[in-house]
């Protein structure tokens, strides 16, 4: 972010704040070579970790598992012109351990579509980052509102 360039940059806890807030986000990853970009519902754990719930055999599931990968949530207002972005970038590992998956199985995402074989996906929040369009103005005194 650049000064007055009508953004607040957003710290940590306020990140992952916000991103409690809503149910769906996108995860970006790579598939063949290429960025992809996926929407998904999700949830955060208590330390912040992004969690996933998805087809054990899914396309999604193999291009992820071990891999570093970026995934962002956000909430605008078009009409007001305002809202925010943010973005936890870290490795992404399906839960394997029996006793974490029953734990994520009662408090952790629902899936909005069930298969008859789940995973639990874990994004580590090695780092987030935020920003926050600051509605109608900018700080370089133009009046977006006009």
């Amino acid at each position: 972010m650049y000064p007055n360039d009508g953004f607040r940059e957003l710290g940590r806890q306020e990140c992952l704040r916000l991103m409690a807030k809503v149910p769906v986000g996108r995860i970006v990853y790579t598939r063949r070579a290429l960025p992809a970009v996926l929407p998904v519902n999700f949830s955060l754990d208590d330390d912040g970790a992004v969690l996933l719930r998805t087809s054990a055999a899914s396309d999604l599931v193999r291009a992820i598992d071990g891999a570093v990968v970026a995934f962002e949530a956000d909430d605008v207002d078009a009409a007001r012109h305002s809202g925010w972005s943010v973005v936890v970038t870290g490795s992404a590992v399906v839960v394997t351990d029996p006793s974490e998956h029953e734990r994520l199985a009662r408090t952790g995402p629902v899936s909005w579509v069930p298969a008859p074989q789940e995973v639990f996906v874990r994004i580590e929040p090695e780092l987030v980052t935020g920003r926050e369009l600051i509605g109608g103005r900018t700080l370089y005194g133009v009046d977006l509102t006009a």
